[in-house]
C-alpha cells in the first residue's frame, strides 16, 4: 500500500491495533502530522455495558449539531472531501472543509501555517488515514440560517476555506450548489480514568433514521502514537468494553444514513 493512499485496511482487529505492516507504513508519516487521535466505535451490542463500564453520564455531556454539506448523490464524500458545520451547545458553532485520505507532504508550506489548518492521522483498530483540516468559526445562528435556507451555504466558510475547497475539486460544484444534510445530534463527554494520563473522549451520534453510533477516542502527540495506542487499548480491554465491532467512522456511518434517504 502506498503512504499516498494512507488508508489501513478495514477489517476489525481483535488483536493489535494495526499489523506490523501497517506499523511500518505509519512510522515515517508521523513526523510529518500535527496530532493523531486514537478511536474506536463500540458495536451495537457493546454500547450499553461500555456507557456502564466507563462510567458515562449523559448529564455531563455537551450537545452538538452536525450538519454535512454535500451534492444529493453525495459526490464530495466519495472523492474523499468532507465539508460540515456544528452547532454547539455554550459555545460558538464552526465549520471545516477536510481532505482525506492525503498525503501530509503533498501539504503548501503555506497553507500549514494558516490560521485553522492542521494535519492528523486517525488510527482505528485494523486501519488508519491520513487528513488535512481548514476549521474557522462561525456563529451557531448563522449555521441555523444557511441549514433553514436563509442564507447561502458559502457564508458559512472563510476565504481561505473557499480556497482550500477548490483547490480539492477543481471541476468541482461551488459551494452554493451543496445541499445541508442532517442534523446529526452528538452528546460528547470528557472523561478522566485513573488508567489513563490523558482524557477520553465519547461521543454518541444520533442519525436522522434513529441509528446511533458510540466512538471513543484520545488524542495524543505523534512521538507518543504507539504508546498511547498501548494504554488505550489495555484500558478499555480491562474495563470490558469490545473492541472487535465493525470500525465504520461517525461520518461513514452519517453519509451511509444521507445516502439511504436518498435512495428511499
Amino acid at each position: 500500500m502506498s503512504p499516498v493512499s494512507t488508508q489501513g485496511d478495514r477489517s476489525p482487529a481483535p488483536g493489535p491495533l494495526l499489523s506490523l505492516r501497517q506499523v511500518s507504513e505509519l512510522q515515517p508519516l508521523l513526523v510529518r502530522v500535527d496530532s493523531v487521535e486514537l478511536k474506536v466505535t463500540v458495536p451495537e451490542n457493546g454500547r450499553r455495558s461500555a456507557i456502564e463500564a466507563l462510567a458515562l453520564d449523559p448529564l455531563d455531556a455537551r450537545i452538538r449539531q452536525v450538519y454535512f454539506l454535500d451534492t444529493p448523490d453525495l459526490s464530495l464524500g466519495a472523492q474523499g472531501l468532507v465539508v460540515r458545520a456544528r452547532r454547539t451547545q455554550r459555545r460558538g458553532g464552526d465549520s471545516t472543509v477536510k481532505r482525506r485520505p492525503l498525503d501530509p507532504g503533498t501539504v503548501p508550506a503555506g497553507l500549514r501555517t494558516a490560521a485553522g489548518f492542521s494535519t492528523e492521522i486517525d488510527v482505528l483498530p485494523g486501519g488508519y488515514v491520513c487528513s488535512a483540516s481548514l476549521r474557522s468559526e462561525v456563529s451557531n445562528d448563522r449555521v441555523l440560517e444557511v441549514h433553514r435556507g436563509h442564507t447561502r451555504v458559502r457564508k458559512l466558510f472563510s476565504d481561505a476555506q473557499r480556497t482550500f475547497y477548490a483547490q480539492a475539486l477543481a471541476d468541482g460544484p461551488d459551494l452554493d450548489d451543496l445541499v445541508v444534510l442532517g442534523p446529526v445530534h452528538v452528546l460528547k463527554l470528557k472523561v478522566r480514568l485513573p488508567e489513563l494520563d490523558r482524557r477520553l473522549v465519547a461521543e454518541q451520534w444520533v442519525f436522522p433514521d434513529g441509528s446511533r453510533t458510540l466512538e471513543l477516542s484520545a488524542r495524543c502527540a505523534p512521538e507518543e502514537a504507539f504508546s498511547v495506542a498501548a494504554d488505550v487499548k489495555a484500558c478499555l480491554a480491562g474495563r470490558g468494553v469490545d473492541l472487535t465491532g465493525d470500525q465504520e467512522t461517525k461520518t461513514q456511518r452519517a453519509m451511509a444514513t444521507f445516502a439511504a434517504a436518498y435512495a428511499g
